[in-house]
């Protein structure tokens, strides 16, 4: 087993915060405050949506053809971290820094309105350019973003897209094809999502409610965290990762989580940890009746109805591509002692109405908090159309 790489920088846009400190107050007195509802999103009726409020800077002049809304989020959360990704330049060189991340609706939302003008007006508006929506660009934008020269690609994979980027990035740095990586990934609100999934019958009009007997689909929410993951000590650390493939159905889970447990215990093995090391769950709980079922089945089969656990969707919803990063983030904050002194576990948000046909869980209570001493081991669980499946494991020396 090789050493675990740390992930000793971390920056985060989310409906609950805009860096660190107001992103973990917020997480862990768990606060739906960002929740809006908006009537630009689907024809003819309004949407709930988790949304990513304050700021989000033009990007400079220089890098005009990648400006939206994705890549604006990411840049705040990059800027976050930008004394450590300066370190990181000058001591491995541009080259030597891979940018692997994660997003599924891209800049999308600025293709919408770009055509929409193109229908009315008969041309496209003169600020759009293709790369603001390319998957590839986020990757492509960051790079330049940041001056660097080494290897950068966008993996697009739905819900597991910034899930599967630790894997991919600590391939590259055990193979010494670089020696740092920035991971992560961005996932905007756009028309396509909110109006996808309510053709599915899958979106909620109040905020997402996991594991209630009552649940009834998901909210969509936005998002960007970034990473950097490297070889230097650090407090944080990635342990391991598990990916799987089930391909059970173009859009519905394995009813057995059959692909989500063999995940969940690969990466286990890949952390070198067992089931009781393991002293919280961030799940995937999108709250739609097929999800919850299968991952309940599936995190029992593990851990049981001891180890605590919650969705971290009923703060934000779905931030989709963006939500194996967000929530990798969430995981970092939890470990985090100058975040987090006191220990707290993000809490469950839901009617507190048991769905019998769940396999019993441990869902956190407000205020409830883990042990703090000796090595800490968190998971967290990421799940996609088309059986996606990616759990990953972050720890604290």
């Amino acid at each position: 087993m090789t050493e675990h790489l740390s992930l000793s920088a971390m920056g985060l846009v989310t409906p609950i915060g805009t860096g660190k400190a107001e992103t973990a107050e917020n997480l862990f007195k768990g606060s739906q405050a960002g929740f809006r509802t908006r009537g630009d999103l689907i024809p003819g009726r309004q949407a709930l949506v988790g949304e990513v409020m304050g700021d989000t800077p033009a990007l400079p002049a220089g890098l005009a053809k990648w400006d939206c809304r994705n890549n604006r989020m990411m840049a705040v959360a990059l800027e976050q971290i930008r004394p450590d990704l300066d370190r990181a330049i000058g001591r491995y060189g541009a080259n030597r820094i891979a940018v692997i991340l994660g997003t599924s609706t891209s800049g999308i939302a600025e293709g919408e309105a770009a055509f929409a003008e193109r229908v009315k007006a008969g041309r496209w508006p003169p600020h759009f350019d293709y790369a603001q929506q390319e998957t590839g660009g986020l990757s492509e934008f960051v790079k330049a973003f940041l001056g660097l020269t080494g290897p950068a690609y966008t993996i697009a994979t739905a819900c597991s897209s910034s899930a599967k980027v630790f894997a991919t990035a600590r391939r590259l740095i055990r193979l010494g094809l670089v020696d740092a990586a920035i991971v992560g990934g961005a996932d905007s609100l756009c028309r396509m999502t909110p109006s996808g999934f309510t053709a599915l019958a899958s979106v909620s009009a109040r905020p997402a409610n996991p594991f209630s007997r009552n649940r009834d689909g998901i909210t969509i929410g936005e998002a960007a965290a970034v990473f950097l993951l490297e070889k230097e000590p650090g407090e944080i650390v990635f342990m391991g990762i598990g990916e799987t493939s089930d391909a059970h159905h173009i859009s519905a889970p394995d009813p057995q989580g059959a692909g989500a447990e063999n995940a969940m215990r690969a990466a286990l093995d890949d952390a070198g940890c067992e089931a009781g090391d393991i002293a919280y769950v961030n799940l995937h709980g999108t709250a739609t009746p097929l999800n919850d079922a299968m991952e309940g089945r599936a995190v029992h089969a593990i851990f049981g109805a001891q180890t605590p656990c919650s969705s971290t969707k009923a703060m934000t919803g779905h931030t989709l591509g963006a939500a194996g990063a967000c929530e990798a983030a969430f995981l970092w904050l939890t470990l985090s002692q100058e975040y987090n002194p006191s220990r707290l576990l993000p809490p469950q948000l839901w009617d507190g109405v048991r769905d019998e046909e769940i396999a019993p869980l441990h869902l956190t209570g407000a205020g409830e908090c883990f042990p703090g001493q000796g090595r800490v081991a968190m998971l967290s669980n990421s799940f996609a159309f088309g059986g996606s499946n990616v759990a990953i494991i972050l720890g604290r020396r």
